[in-house]
C-alpha cells in the first residue's frame, strides 16, 4: 500500500468514526470513558479549536479553500518528492486528516467533534481522529527534522 492509500485509510476511519458518533450521541451529550475522556458530539464550523466559528459564514469557504490547497499540495509532495518512510507517514497521515475535515466542510458546512479530554473542569476542545491524525502527523515531521533528515 502507498502513501495516498494509507491517507484513504485515515479518511475511511475519520468518516466512520464520525457517522458512529452522529447516530449514538445527541449534541452536547456526554458519555464517559476514563476519569479524562468523554464522548460528546459537539460541531465545528471554525478552525482549530473553533477559531472564527462564530462569523457569520465567510470562514467555511476559507478554510474549506485552504484545505483544498494544502492537499493539492500534499498530493502532489507525496507523489513526486523522495523522502524516508518517517516524513512519507506524517505527510500521509496530514493529508488523511485534512481530507476527512474537508468532507465534512463540503457536506454539512461543519466538522464533526467528539473527543473530549478534560483534567478536572479544564476541557481540551473537543476534537476528532482527523485532528488526532493531523497532530501525530506534525509531530512526526518534527521528529523527522530535527532526529532523522539531519544525518
Amino acid at each position: 500500500m502507498g502513501l495516498l492509500g494509507i491517507s484513504l485509510i485515515v479518511i475511511v476511519l475519520d468518516q466512520i468514526s464520525k457517522y458512529i458518533v452522529r447516530g449514538h450521541l445527541e449534541l452536547y451529550q456526554l458519555k464517559p470513558v476514563m476519569p479524562f475522556w468523554n464522548w460528546t458530539l459537539a460541531y465545528n464550523e471554525g478552525a482549530a479549536f473553533s477559531f472564527l466559528a462564530s462569523q457569520n459564514g465567510w470562514q467555511k469557504i476559507f478554510f474549506a479553500g485552504i484545505a483544498i490547497a494544502v492537499s493539492i499540495g500534499l498530493i502532489y509532495y507525496i507523489m513526486t518528492k523522495p523522502f524516508n518512510l518517517l516524513a512519507g507517514l506524517a505527510f500521509s497521515f496530514i493529508l488523511g486528516g485534512a481530507l476527512g475535515n474537508l468532507i465534512d466542510r463540503i457536506v454539512a458546512g461543519k466538522v464533526t467533534d467528539f473527543i473530549d479530554w478534560y483534567v478536572g473542569t479544564h476541557h481540551w476542545p473537543a476534537f476528532n481522529v482527523a485532528d488526532s491524525f493531523i497532530t501525530v502527523g506534525v509531530t512526526l515531521l518534527i521528529i523527522d527534522s530535527l532526529f532523522v533528515s539531519k544525518k
